[in-house]
């Protein structure tokens, strides 16, 4: 391994379930949770967008994201399910230049 790409490992490792602002080559950025690294990837959860600013309850009942009765707070069977808010992001290491910290909040 060269002198980067471990220190790229290193601070993926030293990050690992740590919310972090990430940079590619191409010099762009995404914000998301380190969740695995092996020797060649670095496995992410990245959020979803949020839709307009409506609220998640009125959106996910409009277009039908729970089944049955859709009772706020019921996540039994047939009841209301909570929607995805990430999704997964599999990158090579050698595509990341750096990490960022970023604060949960």
């Amino acid at each position: 391994m060269n002198h980067h790409y471990q220190h790229i490992y290193d601070s993926c490792k030293d990050h690992m379930h740590s919310y972090v602002l990430a940079e590619l080559n191409d010099g762009s950025q995404f914000d998301g949770i380190i969740t695995g690294l092996d020797n060649e990837y670095v496995y992410f959860a990245v959020p979803l967008e949020q839709d307009n600013g409506m609220p998640r309850e009125y959106h996910d009942r409009q277009f039908g994201w729970g089944g049955g009765y859709n009772y706020p707070g019921f996540y039994g069977y047939g009841g209301y399910h909570r929607p995805r808010r990430f999704r997964r992001l599999i990158l090579p290491l050698a595509a990341l230049t750096a990490l960022s910290v970023l604060p949960w909040y």
